[in-house]
Parts: C-alpha cells; sequence; structure tokens
C-alpha cells in the first residue's frame, strides 16, 4: 500500500472516527497509529496478515467497533480491556487459544465474534457480561459447555463445529437464551439434558450433525415442552 493511500485513509478517520485498513496485505501496524489522535470509534484491520495487536491499541478508548478478522493472531493483549466502550469485537479466522480475562471490563460488548480460531476452552469471562446479545465461538476446538455458563446474558449461542461432548444442564438457567446452535458436536444423545427442554427459554435449538439421529432427539423427555415454544416462535414470525 502506498504511503499516499495510507496518508489518504486516515486523514478520512481523523473527521469521521472510522479507519479501515482491510484487504491491504499488512504485516505490520502503520506507524501513523502510533501518533494517532484518539478519536476513532470504528477500527477494521480485517483480512490483513498482522500475527498481532500492538499495545497502542489501548489508547482508542473512545472505539466501539473493532475487527481484526481474517489476520494471523494468536493472542488478544491483556491492554484490551481498557476499551470500555467497545460494543462488537470481531476476530473470526485467526489464530486465537484464548482471550484475556480484562474482556470483562468491557461491560457495553453486545456481539462477539471469535467463528474459526483455536479455542479450546469455554471462555467464561463473557458471562459477566450483561450487555451481550450474540457469542459466536464456532469453528473451535471446545469440548465443553461449562456450569458457569448459567449466568450468560445471550440471546443467541452459536457453539457449532466444536467437539463438544458435554453441556452443562445449568444452560437452561441462561434468562435471555433463545438461540443455542450445537451442529457438528461431538454430542451423545444423553448430553441433551431435559431441564434444556423442558425449563428454558430455547425456542430454537440446532443439534443436527451429532451422534444422534433425529428420531432419538424427538423422543427426549422434554421434547413436546420444546416444540411448543418453537411453534409459538414461528406464529408469531409468520
Amino acid at each position: 500500500m502506498g504511503n499516499k493511500q495510507v496518508k489518504q485513509h486516515f486523514e478520512t478517520a481523523k473527521k469521521t472516527g472510522v479507519l479501515k485498513i482491510s484487504l491491504l496485505r499488512l504485516d505490520e501496524f502503520p506507524s501513523a497509529l502510533k501518533t494517532f489522535p484518539n478519536v476513532l470509534k470504528t477500527l477494521d484491520l480485517s483480512e490483513n496478515r498482522f500475527t498481532v495487536l500492538p499495545e497502542d491499541i489501548a489508547k482508542f478508548t473512545l472505539l466501539k467497533h473493532l475487527n481484526a478478522s481474517g489476520n494471523k493472531i494468536a493472542a488478544l493483549p491483556e491492554c484490551i480491556g481498557v476499551l470500555v466502550k467497545l460494543e462488537t469485537l470481531n476476530m473470526m479466522n485467526n489464530l486465537l487459544t484464548s482471550v484475556p480475562r480484562s474482556l470483562s471490563n468491557c461491560t457495553h460488548l453486545k456481539q462477539v465474534i471469535l467463528s474459526n480460531n483455536q479455542i479450546t476452552t469455554f471462555p467464561i469471562v463473557f458471562c459477566d457480561l450483561k450487555q451481550l446479545d450474540l457469542l459466536d465461538l464456532s469453528r473451535n476446538k471446545i469440548t465443553e459447555i461449562p456450569p458457569e455458563v448459567k449466568s450468560l446474558q445471550v440471546t443467541e449461542l452459536n457453539m457449532n463445529q466444536n467437539q463438544i461432548t458435554v453441556v452443562a444442564e445449568e444452560i437452561a438457567d441462561c434468562v435471555k437464551l433463545k438461540t443455542l446452535r450445537l451442529e457438528e458436536n461431538c454430542l451423545q444423545i444423553s448430553a441433551i439434558h431435559p431441564r434444556i427442554l423442558i425449563e428454558s427459554k430455547v425456542c430454537n435449538l440446532c443439534v443436527d450433525g451429532n451422534l444422534f439421529n433425529s428420531k432419538q432427539f424427538n423422543e427426549l423427555q422434554g421434547y413436546d415442552a420444546y416444540m411448543e415454544r418453537f411453534t409459538a416462535v414461528r406464529k408469531k414470525i409468520s
């Protein structure tokens, strides 16, 4: 990317608060970021070749939207927790193995997309975030949904294409959870606890591609209660 093009992106960003430097094959952060004023509300670094997010990102305390998808980032810096105004975080298609505890400070987060990374353990840090509406952890290497999940505030949890064998029954206690995606995991039919079908608010439970068939699912205790919720929502939509 030529210097002229870089300069134009940054000049525009000073006026709009939006800096988009995606699809530019960058492997190092532009030096202009170090001296850039704290005016950014949207930062799009997607589809480059970055391997780290620099500590400099912590100075952009007004940031609401951060997109660093499609890079080669293996870890988020602990300082990301300083971005307390952050509402959306998109880190899909990277090499993350975990997320920092400091993300619990980002109490305004509404959408977190971490699809297609290398995460092996469910990040319970997200259970502390009261505004979080969507959490996408699909296409990772997570093997278990732990009991701590009961305090999640999301309406949609996407766990498709992981290696999940255990789903804690406490997921039924999620007060807002409507859509639970568990497709293409390693679940036996016994892993679907009746409480999820009977007591939860889940009205869209996606379980295709596991170690049981639809007939077994339909015969589960509580299936009728689940179908009542499912049908009621469909009627509202139509």
